[in-house]
C-alpha cells in the first residue's frame, strides 16, 4: 500500500461542486479585489475564532509583519525593541519581526511539546523586550494561560503565531487567535483551513489595531486615492476568500479526524526507536502535522520510503543557522538543535482512510 504524506487533491475534492459555484458567482460579479466574499469570510473566522476583528492579508508571513507595523503606527512598539520568539519555528516567524526592524529574541523550547520553555522565556525578559510572540508549533497550543499572565506583569504584548493552529482550543474552549492579544494565521494550502492559494489573516480584539492593519494592507489607505500613511499591498483574494468560507464549516470535523489519527498513533505505535509527541487527548493540539523524533533519521526515512510511507522534515534547519540570519544571537539552544536533528513528520490529514492509519502504524512497529 502507498499512503502519500498529504493528498491534496482528495482534501480539495470534497468541495469541487461548491469551488466551481462559488467561481461562477466570482466571475460573473465582475468584482475581483476586496468585496462580499472577503467580508463575509472575515466576519465567519470572527465568530469561530470568538474574537470582534478578522482582517484577511496575503499570507501569514503578511499577517505577522501587518500586526507589528500595526502595533509601530500605535506607538506600541518602536525600531530596535526585541520580541520574545520560540528558536523551533519556521524562518517566516523569525522573518517577520526582522522586516519590521525588531529585534528577535531566541527562546528555547520544550522537547517533547515543541513550543516555549516557560523557564527560558522568564530568563530571556528584559526592559528591550516588548513582545512575546508563541508559536502554536504543529497545531499545539503553547501554554497561553502562563504566557499572558508574565505578559501581564511586565506589560508586554502578546502576539500568537497562529499559522498552524485553526481550531485548537484551550481547556476553557477559547480558539487559537483569541488568546493573546492579536494573532496570524496562514491558509496555506497544506494547513488545517487550507484555500487554494496563498492567503492569511489576523484576528484581534483591538479595534484600533484592527483599523491600523485594514488601512496598512491597502497601501496606507481608507478612501481610494487617499493615502494617510505608507503601507503595504496585502489583499486576502476575493476568490480564496470565497474558498475558505466554503471549508470553514468542516474545519472543527477535520480536526477531529485528525486528533483521532494522532491517538491511534500514539496508542498503538510501541516501538522504542521512535519517539512519539505528547498529547493528552484534549483540543489544544489539531495535528496540523505528526512529528516523530527518531536518532537515525535518514536510515527510518529510507525505511519509510521503502514501504512506500511518505514523510517530510519539519524543519532541518533551524533559523538560527540559516544563512540569512547569521547574526541572531542564540546563546545556547541545545534542545531546539536536537529536535531539528531527529524529527519526522508522518502522515496526516483528514482524508485518510482507516486502512491507510493502519497500514502506516504496522510499518512504523515493524521498524
Amino acid at each position: 500500500m502507498k499512503v502519500d504524506f498529504l493528498n491534496l487533491k482528495a482534501v480539495n475534492q470534497r468541495f469541487e461542486k461548491e469551488f466551481q459555484t462559488a467561481y461562477t458567482e466570482f466571475i460573473a460579479s465582475g468584482y475581483y479585489i476586496m468585496g462580499k466574499p472577503l467580508i463575509d469570510f472575515e466576519n465567519a473566522f470572527a465568530t469561530y475564532c470568538g474574537v470582534s476583528h478578522t482582517i484577511g492579508v496575503a499570507s501569514g508571513m503578511d499577517a505577522l509583519r501587518l500586526i507589528l507595523e500595526g502595533y509601530k503606527s500605535l506607538g506600541r512598539l518602536s525600531i530596535g525593541d526585541a520580541v520574545a520568539v520560540p528558536a523551533n519555528t519556521f524562518i517566516a516567524t523569525i522573518l517577520a519581526i526582522e522586516q519590521s526592524g525588531l529585534k528577535p529574541v531566541l527562546v528555547e523550547v520544550e522537547e517533547m511539546m515543541y513550543n516555549f520553555s516557560l523557564s527560558h522565556l522568564k530568563k530571556v525578559l528584559n526592559p528591550k523586550v516588548k513582545a512575546i510572540m508563541p508559536v502554536h508549533l504543529y497545531g499545539q497550543l503553547s501554554p497561553m494561560k502562563e504566557i499572558m499572565q508574565l505578559a501581564e506583569e511586565n506589560n508586554l504584548l502578546v502576539i500568537e503565531d497562529a499559522a498552524q493552529a485553526h481550531g485548537a482550543m484551550d481547556e476553557n474552549g477559547n480558539s487559537a487567535g483569541a488568546l493573546g492579544h492579536a494573532a496570524a494565521f496562514s491558509f496555506y494550502p497544506s494547513k488545517n483551513l487550507g484555500a487554494l492559494g496563498d492567503a492569511g489573516a489576523i484576528t484581534t480584539d483591538d479595534k484600533a489595531l484592527a483599523n491600523e492593519i485594514r488601512s496598512l494592507r491597502n497601501y496606507g489607505s481608507t478612501e481610494r486615492y487617499v493615502h494617510e500613511k505608507i503601507g503595504f499591498n496585502s489583499r486576502l483574494d476575493t476568490i480564496q476568500a470565497a474558498f475558505l468560507n466554503i471549508k470553514l464549516p468542516h474545519l472543527d470535523s477535520d480536526n477531529h479526524r485528525r486528533q483521532e489519527i494522532g491517538l491511534r498513533y500514539i496508542r498503538e505505535v510501541n516501538n522504542p526507536k521512535i519517539k512519539m509527541p505528547a498529547y493528552s487527548g484534549s483540543k489544544e493540539h489539531v495535528f496540523h502535522l505528526f512529528v516523530v523524533q527518531v536518532e537515525n533519521r535518514k536510515a527510518f526515512m529510507n525505511y519509510l520510503k521503502n514501504n512506500e510511507v511518505g514523510c517530510l522534515i519539519h524543519y532541518p534547519i533551524p533559523p538560527h543557522k540559516q544563512k540569512a540570519l547569521p547574526h541572531l544571537d542564540t546563546n545556547s539552544l541545545p534542545v531546539t538543535e536536537s529536535i531539528h536533528e531527529q524529527v519526522v513528520s508522518l502522515p496526516m490529514s483528514p482524508v485518510m482512510s482507516k486502512e491507510e492509519v493502519d497500514y502506516v502504524i504496522r510499518v512504523l512497529q515493524e521498524y
